[in-house]
């Protein structure tokens, strides 16, 4: 055999090994379950971990630090990753965390921990203790509103079947109540936009016939009324038309392949008087808890609204307010309202607590936290100033394989999460990301307890505002019961 033919002969073998190789990465990949990026996108997805890989080491000569991404830093989301996946979250050396800017959170150790022994499980709370069917539950940690038609088929199912197995509720957003959230069997929150999708009338009022069908689901468990979100209070939902198939018209009440915009308030609500009227007559109709959701921008209202609590009984307070603020996210919002609209929960939490506390209302009403707070410390630090539950929506988005590719609006997001076309959402596998969901939930409860025990509490609702310190312009941290001193004194026997 001459040079030239071996030469020829080792190229053809070369080619033909590199297409064994590629047809066998192929088979691989479109046959998994654990990645929707390599599921979606065969060997060319596998670039996407390597670089990753590689970045581990070339980040320090070429690129910024993990902490530098947004909205999510690449620290925040492999917390969540390797939370969701029960992988080791363990770190070496050192923190990469800058712990000089102003706004730092520092916990505060206690010299004496508490040992494991010692340690309990988050204690049940009770929703709505006038209700006829009060909610109990123990979790801290639970699902944020992501409408049926914002995310996908699986990922509604996802959610559903690992809310149940984690213990955890459900919200299911203002799309509507579908099939998929009852599939698997988690408690759920039902949440009444400005648009009553779900349970409106021809006209687009609120229905009593809907809201009883809805409240005979025994998985509902409350109902949420929608006055803002995070992102873009004063905006309605938006669910380009693309989104709105058949089968979510049917589900919302309106029209197929146009686009659902909601108003961006409440038409008959526009008072204080009038929401304490819409809460009381939904408590009604369904007997379950009922409470509200809105971003605190203006808070004189709040002041109004909770004297006229008092003025006409305990009993007509709203049973849950949900706190969503500047932090929080969403599918489609416009940019003046996502970048310069509403408080972040830094501010708004411990005024809208402190103010319940003010009017004697704190132990009736509970209040729920809500605004990009994804892992454990963002949830202990909640807890700190008040909060008695935490829901994230893109903390279990990640936790589904999310990787922040800002597509949530084009109907083209790669993992099949925020995507109604059947290819892409083929990525999405539910039994796997079931098993994600739980692992999250499970993992960030076990992590908060962590910080909870080595402030010295024995659970995590035991946190208060001393239990923290928050780094100030001079580079100094002060207590947070210093920064924030207007609430009713507790027991600070754990705090030295």
């Amino acid at each position: 055999m001459t040079g030239s033919n071996l030469i020829v002969g080792l190229i053809l073998l070369a080619t033909l090994s590199l297409i064994i190789v590629a047809v066998t990465f192929y088979i691989i990949d479109i046959t998994q379950t654990t990645h929707a990026i390599r599921r979606n996108y065969p060997i060319i997805g596998r670039f996407r971990y390597f670089f990753e890989h590689l970045g581990e080491f070339f980040r320090q000569y070429f690129f910024a630090m993990d902490r530098e991404e947004l909205p999510f830093n690449r620290a925040q989301r492999s917390w969540v990753y390797r939370s969701a996946k029960n992988l080791d979250s363990t770190i070496a050396f050192g923190s990469t965390r800058n712990l000089n800017p102003p706004g730092t959170v520092l916990f505060v150790n206690c010299p004496f921990p508490t040992l494991e022994a010692d340690a309990v499980d988050p204690q049940p709370i009770t929703i709505g203790p006038y209700c006829e069917q009060p909610y109990i539950t123990a979790g801290i940690f639970h699902i944020s509103g992501m409408s049926y038609g914002a995310i996908s088929k699986p990922a509604v199912q996802a959610l559903s079947h690992g809310a149940k197995q984690a213990g955890c509720w459900m919200n299911t957003g203002e799309g509507g109540l579908s099939p998929y959230h009852l599939e698997g069997g988690c408690d759920l929150v039902f949440q009444i936009g400005t648009a009553k999708y779900g349970v409106r009338d021809e006209h687009g009022n609120l229905s009593d016939e809907k809201l009883k069908i809805i409240a005979d689901h025994s998985q509902i468990k409350m109902f949420e009324i929608k006055m803002s979100q995070g992102a873009k209070p004063g905006k309605g939902g938006i669910l380009p038309a693309v989104k709105v198939t058949a089968e979510i018209a049917a589900i919302r009440g309106i029209p197929e392949g146009q686009s659902s915009i909601s108003p961006n308030g409440h038409p008959d609500i526009k008072s204080v008087a009038d929401l304490l009227d819409m809460v009381e007559h939904i408590r009604s109709v369904t007997g379950k808890p009922v409470g509200f959701k809105a971003v605190i921008g203006a808070y004189g209202w709040l002041d109004q609204l909770f004297a006229l609590i008092n003025e006409r009984g305990i009993k007509s307070a709203p049973d849950f307010i949900t706190i969503d603020s500047a932090d929080g996210g969403t599918g489609a919002a416009p940019m003046s309202l996502m970048d310069y609209m509403g408080l972040p929960l830094k501010e708004s939490l411990p005024l809208v607590v402190d103010k319940l506390a003010e009017y004697g209302l704190r132990d009736r009403v509970k209040v729920i936290a809500s605004g990009k707070l994804i892992n454990a410390a963002d949830v202990a630090w909640a807890l700190c100033l008040g909060a008695d539950f935490v829901t994230s929506a893109r903390g279990y988005m990640f936790a589904l394989g999310c990787i922040q590719a800002l597509q949530c609006n084009k109907n083209t997001c790669p993992t099949g999460i925020t995507t109604h076309n059947p290819r892409l959402q083929k990525g999405l596998v539910v039994i796997d990301k079931t098993t994600r969901v739980v692992n999250y939930v499970r993992n960030m409860t076990y992590n908060v307890g962590v910080i909870a025990h080595s402030c010295g509490v024995k659970e995590p609702r035991q946190l208060k505002r001393y239990h923290a310190r928050i780094v100030t312009d001079n580079g100094l941290s002060i207590p947070l019961d210093q920064l924030h001193p207007n609430i009713i004194a507790t027991d600070k026997t754990t705090i030295k």
